[in-house]
């Protein structure tokens, strides 16, 4: 459990006696991430005061999270003119400006006496001289990670005026092994590739893990029986259930926007695969295609109104969307090539996919109409997106030497970064934002 704390009150005392008006949360400082490219914004990430390497840790966490976003340019810290010993007292701007740093980050971490950690932060407007926002919290010293995370989800909200994406997890399919004796196992980790952790020994191969948009929960594939059967995991607990035992073979499954279904595609003896949901409480299934094709690959609407999909109807794979009781499938990609694994956004606004022309592979986002196609990324052999909880970045894999390696990009195309992993992995599912 982290506790959290506004400290406005607290900071505007001690920043009015030094003689000047603390201004309230708001932030007049703003990225514009409508923008079809945004200069990422100088930034100045003090090392937090501390009487131990703690401070400095989390602001290093603090610092590679914005960075990562793209939106942010840190300074150096071998560029600081002043070196902040008492983040009550506001910094001396003149100080940040000669730098360009249009916005300072300082803080503390200090132990309380039942052994907690106390992080507290402050983010200032360096030309409007005036504080933005800052907060405490109260956690273990082990959740230090975390406790980063939601400092820099913050700070990117103060900025930009949506919610950060930092503090969340990630779980994909970790590989290990030659491409012919693969073993794929569940593992989790944090968004940055830190705390990874395995969620299945390895024994029998998983696929697919999709994570509950209401729950810290996952629904996945494995072979445990010799056919693909559909479990949900309990990510804390560990708590496993057989969500059914479906004849024929099972794919890709998710859960709908209230965590209440699963969605997927079942392949039938006659070769077709349509898509089904089934109710988690009652376990009553409903059949929601009936084609000749292969269908696959569902995915809600964040509404849960309508179900993008794949389907080879008309010849090649395709995206499609119907309502969400299986009425007026439409197909919405024409940009040429194959198409498949779409997933709205969690914004409700874009639908990513992968893209195959050729022998090129690509990830990209139209609108949900099938307009507006743009390209993020191309490579060999990538696919499976997923998107951040707010809706600005994907996640996704592609094959490298030897194996699949994991990447993110945000929706300008223009910042790809990898994930660093420890080993191989694949089919990655973010997750909302911890609570």
């Amino acid at each position: 459990m982290i506790r959290k704390l506004r400290v406005l009150f607290a900071v505007a005392t001690v920043a009015m006696s030094a003689g000047f008006v603390v201004a309230p949360a708001h932030a007049q400082l703003v990225i514009d991430v409508n923008k079809g490219n945004v200069a990422p914004l100088p930034i100045a990430i003090t090392d937090f005061v501390s009487a131990d390497a703690m401070g400095a840790e989390i602001s290093s966490i603090v610092t590679a999270d914005l960075k990562r976003s793209g939106l942010f340019a840190p300074i150096a810290k071998s560029a600081f003119i002043e070196k902040i010993s008492n983040p009550d007292v506001a910094p001396r701007f003149q100080d940040w400006q000669v730098i360009n740093a249009q916005a300072i980050v300082t803080g503390r971490v200090t132990k309380e006496g039942d052994g907690r950690l106390r992080a507290e932060f402050r983010l200032w407007d360096t030309f409007g001289n005036k504080q933005i926002t800052g907060e405490q919290f109260f956690a273990n010293p082990q959740n230090s990670r975390r406790v980063a995370h939601i400092i820099a989800d913050a700070i990117y909200e103060a900025l930009t005026g949506e919610k950060g994406y930092f503090d969340t997890r990630v779980v994909y399919i970790d590989e290990a092994g030659s491409k012919t004796q693969r073993v794929k196992r569940l593992a989790i980790m944090d968004q940055d590739g830190a705390n990874k952790r395995f969620l299945s020994d390895g024994k029998t191969i998983a696929l697919t893990p999709r994570f509950s948009p209401t729950r810290q929960e996952i629904t996945y594939m494995s072979y445990e029986s010799g056919q693909p059967q559909v479990y949900l995991l309990q990510i804390e607990t560990g708590q496993r259930e057989l969500v059914g035992n479906f004849p024929g073979m099972t794919f890709a499954p998710r859960f709908s926007p209230d965590g209440q279904k699963v969605i997927m595609s079942l392949l039938r003896d006659d070769g077709n695969s349509n898509i089904f949901t089934m109710d988690l409480r009652s376990r009553n299934t409903m059949r929601l295609t009936n084609s000749n094709a292969i269908d696959t690959s569902p995915s809600y609407s964040p509404d849960g109104s309508k179900v993008v999909f794949t389907s080879d109807r008309g010849g090649q794979p395709q995206i499609y969307a119907m309502g969400a009781d299986g009425s007026g499938a439409t197909r919405i990609s024409f940009g040429g090539g194959s198409y498949s694994t779409p997933v709205w956004s969690p914004r409700g606004d874009l639908i990513a996919f992968t893209k195959q022309t050729g022998g090129d592979f690509q990830i990209g986002v139209m609108r949900t109409d099938g307009s507006g196609e743009r390209i993020l990324s191309s490579g060999h052999l990538q696919e499976g997106p997923t998107w951040a909880p707010n809706g600005r970045v994907l996640m996704f894999f592609r094959e490298s030497s030897g194996g699949p390696k994991l990447y993110s990009v945000d929706l300008t195309g223009r910042n790809e970064q990898p994930i660093p992993t420890s080993g191989f992995g694949s089919d990655p599912a973010w997750s909302p934002l911890l609570e």
